[in-house]
Order: C-alpha cells, then structure tokens, then sequence
C-alpha cells in the first residue's frame, strides 16, 4: 500500500506521523509543526478526530503513563497503542473538549478556575467576622489589645471589669451568685445595678423575667499611676471565669450614663454568647462539612414535593384519584388500599365530602391533605412522599416520588452552598457568596478595588497578591468571551462550549510551557465579535512555547492560523486522507471542498420560503427569566427563524427555558415548569412542538443510532425471518444485546466493559469474549446477505442504505440520517462517543422520518456545531424543506451562513450576562445588518457582501 506523506518544511522541528489507521484514516503520513497554531479541518466523519484525538493525543496520552511507575499504572490502567507506524516529536499532551469538564452539581466556574479557592484564602485570612444574629463584629483579641484598648481611655475614667455569668435567662440563679460568693468576689452586677454578694443572694430574683448576672472583679480609675499589669491580671480572671468573655464598663468624665466595652479572646458574640469557628479556607467551601449548609448540604438546591403535581386536577374528587401519587395505588388495589381508609377516616373527622372536586373543598382540608394534621393521626401527602423518598433502597421508588418534585431554592442558604457563620465573613462589606454571583468582568474591578484601597493596610498587604492572581485568572475568563458567566454558575448548566473554553482559560492560567494543546472546536457556542479574543488567546498559548491543535471549522480561525490540515475528500469511509496541508492562503487557492467555500467558489444557499403578506406569529410576552428584560418575543410561524445574539444575552433562556418548557408542558403535560413570563400567545397556530437539543441520545454504550432511530427493531426482524433463523426458533429478541438470549454474557451485550477508576472517571474497554461484537456465537451464525448482525452494526448509514436498498422501511429511517449529514455514522456507534452536534442531529433526523402534520414547530440549538461549510449546506436544505411543508423552524445560531439565509432574526443583546436581556432588532437578514448598535448586524453585513 502506498502512503502519501504530506511535509511543511525540511529540517523544520515537528510532529512527525507515519502509516496512522485509526478509524478510517488511509495509512496516512504528515508533519505537523511544533510550537504553532495548527487547524484541523474537514467534512463532518473525514477523521479530523481520529487523526487528533484519537492518534496523536493518544500515544502522548500512553506514552506519559507509561513512564509512570507501574504503582501508579495500575490505577490507570493500560493504553492501548493507537494504529501508527511511528510518530516523533510529541510533547505531553493536553486535550481539552467538549466532554472534559465535570458536570457534577457541586462544581461552579470558581472552582474549576481555581478562583474560588484563592477567595476562599482571602477570607479566611483578611475576613472581618460577625455574628449572624446581630450583626456585630466578632473579633478574636489578645490580652495585650485589650489592656491597649483600657489604657487609651482618657484620664479621670472610671472602669469596671466583670465577667458575663447569665445573659438574658430566665430563673433565679442562686447557684450562680453562691458560686460567685465561694471564689470570693466580693460585688456582682445584676441587670445593670452593682450590689454586694450578700445583697444579691437575699434578694429574690423573679424567675419569670430574664436576668443579666456579672461577676465584678476589678473598680479603678484611668491616670498617670493606673498600672497595666493590674487591668491585665483583672482581664484574664474575667475571661477565665466569663469562659473567654469579659466586660469593660466605662464611665468617661463628665458622662453620666457609662458605656460598655466587649471583649473576647474566641471567635463568639459577646452579645449573643454564640461561638464561631476559626477563619480557616474550609469554612468558606461548600464541599467540606465544615463551611456546607447543613439543610442542603452544599447544593444550593432542595428537592421538595410540590403541591400542583399533587393535585394536577383540581376538578376531580378524592374517590376519582384528584391525589395523583396515591391514585396509582388506590386504582390497583381499589377501596382496600391503605391510603383509602386514611381518606375515609379524615372526612369523617374534617366533615367533607370524598366525591367533592378538589377545587370546592375549604382551604383548611386542603392544607390537611397536603402536610398532615396536628394530632399526627394523619400524615399528610406530602411528607409522606418526602419520607418514604429518603428512607427507600430502590430505585424505581425514588423515581416514582421524584415526578411529583420539583427543584427549589434552599431557603436556608437562599442559594449561596454556605452555612450562615461563612455569610457572616465579610470583606469590604461583601461575604463571599455574594463576591461569587458577580460576573467575571464585576469580579476583575472589585478584586483591584481590593488591591488598590478599599481595605487596611495590613488588609492590602495580604491581599496583594491574591488579588493579583484572582484578577489574572478572571481576565482569562474575559478573553476567551466568558465575561458573562458568575463564578458561582453550576458547570452542569454550561454549554459544550463553554466548558471547553472555561477549561482552555484555566490552562492559560496553569503557565505551562512545551506542551501540546489539543482543542475540539472551541468556537462552540461563541458570537463572531468574541472570536478575535478566542483566537487571541490560542496564539497566546502558542507564543509561551506551546503547540495547539485546533479541530475547527471557523474561517476566522483558519485565517489566523499557522498552518492548516484539510482531510476528505470524503466522510466515512471515502475521508480518512490528507487532501491538504499549507497555509490559509494556499488553502483558499486550492480545489478542495474546503478551499471551495473559503475562495467563494462555492457558497451556502437554500431557496426562501414564500413570503406570506402577514404571517401568524407565536408570541412570548413579559419573558423575565435570569437576564431577560420583561421583553415581548414576535416569532413568525411558517418561517426558518434564527435567535442570535453575543454569548450570554439570554438566547438559551429564552429558547430553551421558556418556550421550549412552555411548549412541551401545553402539548405534553412536561413537569418541568417554564420559566418567568407572562403568557405565550398563537399556540392554537400550533399541533405540535419538537426540541431537538444537544443532549446525549443516551447515558451507556448500550444506546447508538440505530436503536435511537428505531432502525433496529426492522433490522431484528429481517434477521428473525431469516431461514436458519426460522429453523431454529429465533424470534427478533434474538438478536437484541439488550436481554438475555442472543446477547453476549459475559459483557451482558455492552460490547465493552466499565473498568472503575476511583479518583478518575470510568472507561471502557473491549470484551474479551465477544470482541465487542456484543452477541454471543450462536447469533452470529445467522446471516443477512453473508452479514452478521454485528457486521450490518458495523456498516455506515449510506453503506446500509445501499445494503438494505430493496427494505423501503429501513431506508425510510436511514434517509433522513443521510440527509442531515450523517451517512459517515456507523449504525452501531456508542452514544458515548457521539459529539453534541451529532447528538442532535440524529434526533433531527429521528423526528423528520415520523409521519408530517404540516404544523410542527421545531426548536433547534446550534445544529451547525461540528459541520463543515458543505454539511452546513445539507442542514440548510433539510430546515428549508421542514419550512416549506408548513412547519416552523426556530433555530439558536451564531454561524453568519445559517444567519444569512434564515427568514427572520430576532437579535438579543447589547452584551452578554446583566447587561443583555434585550430585543435589539428583528427582521430579514438585510434589516439586521442596517442595524447600528447590533453586533451581529456588522458581521452579517460583511456576509452578505460577499
């Protein structure tokens, strides 16, 4: 076989590859150059990430654990060495996608920045404590600060030093005054008046009144003579009896009413008699027992039952099953259910009715049926549900209560992770939740206030270079278009993009040097105005002495790039070579598909849809949810409509956590509630709403595209009516690695097996017994056309159109896949290794293979993600047919080709986070690009001169 080897320069320092076959990659040799911004470019499936990630990552991946001790080896475990003959010049490897970052609930921006744990030492050693009760200062003070304090007063003032023993009890404490008397103080304070011992223990205290009760140990007067060591013998005995806590009380001359003056040597109010843990940096963490709220235990979040899922029918009565989480079980088992005889004991004890609508009964019974009543005889539905979902082992249990829950703020908290004795920790007047909810650009202008002033000079000192470091890692934020994001937002609510980009600002701050950055299109997600600060921050990884490896399809970023790989010519199995490798202007010159659509060659065009005189709209009205600005929404329907709008304008907020949930609640009875508006008008316009999103088609490898699609269930039944098949007794199930039977057992039909990793995340490797074919040996005896069934899982989507071409039901699943891009995708690919945009473009393809009413209104969020200029082309003409059958098409994009030929825009703005939220401008492209103040205005209209 012959090898094409594709060189930049002689005597050049470079990676060097020889004979790669990962995937479907044709023996192919290269030079990529070190120490540069490399771009990776291709059609969808022609082995950008093969060539990538999956050989030049791996090996440097295998090769750094390999020079690990063989302790540590065998948590890692051993890599498999990818199907190169040789590659030279590997650095070690960083790769940094779409997956890399944890979506762990209990993992924010500022702790996978490293940010949080900077603040978290700031507060722990220049916080000023107070006391959550009463908002007094509460200071740790020596001896020393005291009698300093004392010895300032002016001349002539009288002092008094006692020590706490009773604060604001009740009783008559004459166990504490007899206690006072035997270590011989002669004088106590009770509730303001001094007395002599004696005449205290005679007088008779009330013991239904609170009291204040001290021990005086000291009188003396401030002059020239008063000597500390007298004040500071006298504190000492009043804190070791006050237990930490003494009074001054001061009488200065010339006043009559005398102050009081608290000291501690604790972390504890004086006032309160609370004592607080030391300012250490796990007191402020929300994963450490020491600093979580003790009610949500760091999240932030409750899962608590809410009563309209309770009752989502308020017209039905009790004996109807208006109680929807006990109607399950009172319809199966009928009047002799436990939850029957309760009801009947309670309306005869409440006198109402069982066969009364819900919504007609008193408020009183209402409560009584949701949180039980006084007396405990009855529990109530909702701590019922509440308990049983703590106390349950199963699975299915906790499911099944968790449907009639509903996320909600922890009202301890309100949201902040932190118990209150951390809240209470403040700095400049702020604690250090409310220092997390700022966004990246707030946080940069306080972190220099700190630095600059706003605290005491031993604050500033000590501060100074944590801020540094704070402002340095916020700004790298900012850089890579992420000014937006609060340093508390949850990584679980990120986009793949975003992630990647948190993750690529968190390598800058590491400052490493000599590594080699691989980068899975980091453009994800981001406006065109915030691509010159991405691309900004790539070379400045490359100018440390980096090399960065870039899979993009970006122009800009192709542009500013060093050197570029184009690979095709096809997908699949017609991709896998090296059609290109020079620099961008070499590139544009050339006749490749890529060079096509850079040179103008070729461009994106899809036919419009019919212009309607005045089409009916969809309508969001008072949409106020996170950054939105109680703004009304026109959407035309019949349309392909576009939302763009900077990174962080409340796009997705809008899209996905309003209409979308709005939509699938009306149609579907979704539980998830929408989130702040006031009403959605022209859902009557409307039979149905479909939200293709980026989520994965499943959790397991178990999931693929062809179970997704329901592909396989046609395919399992051309495999069951085979003749061998029929001779045998096979039925479809056969051939399904799902359930016993035909599957292989020893992998239980995964294909591959989970190996724990403890501190790592889990991976998988090959069954031994099947090969990770996933069936056992006698499925794989029967045959369809001379292929297994494993074979025809093995096939491509176009491969299997042509194999089943005469199958019209399986080619009716495999066209709509094929038209989306997505004919390079083996049938039985692991939804593991699917990307997002392939994720939701099966989907897509899922829904356009369902029979068509017409009327459909599909919600899309970036379906260009991780598509070429020629696959971008293909979408464009599957929406457009969608539109022109009836349908609308409502699409999240930032990509100026799907922008350009889209009916209608609806741009959110000016900028990203508190300052978006706002309609800039709607219309036709053409209206969107004479509009001034719009940034996506001024790049479209560069789009559209070309």
């Amino acid at each position: 076989m012959t090898r094409k080897r594709t060189t930049q320069s002689s005597g050049a320092n470079v990676i060097s590859i020889k004979g790669a076959r990962v995937h479907n990659l044709k023996n192919i040799s290269l030079d990529i150059p070190r120490d540069k911004l490399v771009v990776v470019t291709g059609l969808s499936g022609s082995g950008k990430s093969s060539l990538v990630f999956d050989t030049i990552f791996a090996e440097a991946e295998r090769r750094f654990v390999e020079s690990l001790s063989s302790y540590a080896r065998q948590f890692l475990g051993v890599k498999e060495k990818p199907d190169v003959e040789e590659i030279s010049g590997l650095s070690p490897a960083i790769a940094i996608d779409q997956k890399s970052v944890a979506k762990n609930p209990r993992s924010t921006i500022g702790t996978i920045t490293e940010i949080y744990d900077y603040l978290r030492i700031l507060f722990a050693r220049i916080g000023e404590p107070s006391c959550p009760d009463c908002s007094r200062p509460v200071k740790k003070q020596t001896i020393d600060e005291m009698v300093r304090m004392l010895t300032r007063l002016p001349q002539g003032t009288k002092l008094m030093i006692a020590s706490p023993l009773v604060c604001d009890r009740k009783g008559e404490h004459r166990k504490i005054l007899s206690e006072i008397a035997r270590k011989g103080f002669l004088r106590v304070r009770v509730d303001g008046e001094v007395l002599r011992i004696e005449e205290a223990l005679d007088r008779a205290l009330n013991p239904k009144i609170k009291h204040r009760i001290e021990a005086v140990i000291d009188r003396l007067s401030i002059d020239k003579e008063t000597e500390r060591g007298r004040i500071a013998d006298s504190l000492e005995t009043a804190l070791r009896l006050g237990e930490g806590v003494s009074i001054a009380v001061v009488e200065r001359p010339g006043e009559t009413v005398p102050d009081e003056m608290l000291f501690s040597e604790l972390f504890s109010c004086p006032a309160c008699h609370r004592s607080f843990p030391p300012l250490e940096p796990r007191l402020f963490s929300f994963n450490t027992p020491q600093g979580a709220c003790a009610d949500c235990t760091g999240l932030g979040h409750l899962l608590r039952v809410d009563p309209e899922r309770v009752f989502p029918n308020k017209r039905l009565t009790l004996n109807e099953g208006a109680i929807r989480p006990w109607a399950r079980a009172s319809h199966r088992i009928g009047r002799q259910s436990w939850y029957w005889w309760m009801l009947a004991d309670m309306s005869k004890k409440y006198e109402f009715s069982l066969d009364r609508p819900v919504e007609e009964l008193p408020e009183q019974v209402i409560t009584t049926l949701l949180y039980g009543d006084a007396e405990r005889t009855f529990e109530g539905v909702i701590p019922n549900l509440e308990r049983r979902w703590k106390e349950t082992d199963s699975d299915w249990t906790r499911t099944e209560v968790e449907q009639f829950m509903k996320v909600e703020t922890c009202t301890a908290c309100a949201g902040t992770r932190l118990r209150p004795e951390a809240r209470a920790v403040k700095i400049g007047g702020k604690n250090i939740a409310e220092v997390a909810a700022l966004s990246a650009e707030e946080a940069i202008i306080l972190f220099k206030d700190f630095a600059a002033g706003a605290l005491s000079r031993n604050g500033r000192v000590i501060a100074a270079p944590l801020c540094k470091e704070l402002v340095a890692r916020a700004q790298f934020l900012v850089d890579v278009g992420l000014e937006y994001l609060t340093l508390n937002r949850s990584s679980t609510t990120l986009s793949g993009g975003e992630a990647q980009r948190v993750r690529l600002a968190t390598q800058i701050g590491s400052g490493l040097k000599g590594v080699l950055y691989v980068l899975d299109e980091p453009s994800i997600g981001l406006h065109m105005r915030d691509h010159l600060r991405l691309i900004a921050t790539l070379k400045r990884l490359r100018d440390i002495g980096n090399t960065v490896i870039v899979v993009e399809h970006d122009e800009a970023t192709m542009e500013e790039s060093d050197w570029i790989v184009d690979m095709g010519p096809g997908a699949g199995r017609q991709g896998g070579k090296i059609v290109f490798a020079g620099i961008y202007a070499a590139l544009k010159r050339s006749r490749t598909l890529t060079g096509d659509y850079l040179s103008g060659r070729r461009r994106i065009l899809v036919p419009q849809s019919p212009r309607q005189k005045k089409p009916l709209m969809l309508t969001v009205r008072g949409a106020a949810q996170h950054n939105l600005k109680y703004i009304n929404v026109d959407i035309p329907l019949g349309k392909l409509v576009c939302v763009s709008g900077v990174s962080g304008s409340g796009k997705s907020t809008l899209v996905n956590d309003i209409l979308a949930r709005a939509l699938a609640k009306h149609f579907y009875g979704a539980s998830q509630d929408p989130g702040a508006h006031e009403r959605i008008d022209g859902m009557e316009h409307i039979d149905k709403a479909v939200v293709v999103d980026q989520s994965p088609i499943g959790r397991t490898p178990r999931s693929n595209p062809a179970t997704y699609t329901g592909l396989f269930t046609h395919i399992r039944d051309l495999f069951s009516k085979t003749r061998e098949a029929r001779s045998r007794g096979y039925t479809a199930g056969r051939f399904s690695f799902n359930v016993k039977g035909g599957r292989c057992e020893a992998c239980e039909g995964h294909g591959v097996k989970k190996i724990e990793m403890y501190f790592l995340p889990d991976i998988y490797v090959d069954c031994e017994e099947c090969g990770g074919k996933r069936y056992n040996k006698e499925a794989l005896e029967i045959v369809y056309k001379d292929f297994t069934i494993a074979q025809v899982l093995d096939l491509s989507c176009e491969e299997a159109a042509r194999f089943f071409h005469d199958i019209p039901q399986v080619v009716r699943c495999l066209r709509p896949l094929i038209d989306v891009g997505l004919g390079y995708m083996k049938l039985g690919q692991p939804a593991t290794t699917l990307s997002g945009g392939e994720a939701q473009r099966v989907k897509l393809a899922t829904e356009l293979a369902k029979k068509a009413t017409g009327n459909t209104f599909y919600i899309l969020d970036e379906p260009t993600t991780g598509l070429h200029f020629d696959d971008i082309q293909k979408l464009l003409s599957v929406l457009a047919a969608l539109v022109h059958k009836g349908n609308s098409v409502l699409v999240i994009e930032h990509n100026m080709d799907v922008l350009a030929n889209a009916d209608w825009i609806i741009d959110l703005g000016p900028e990203g986070g508190e300052k978006g939220g706002k309609v800039i401008a709607t219309g036709t492209p053409e209206d969107i690009a004479r509009t001034k103040h719009s940034s996506t205005g001024t790049w479209l209209k560069n789009k559209l001169r070309k």
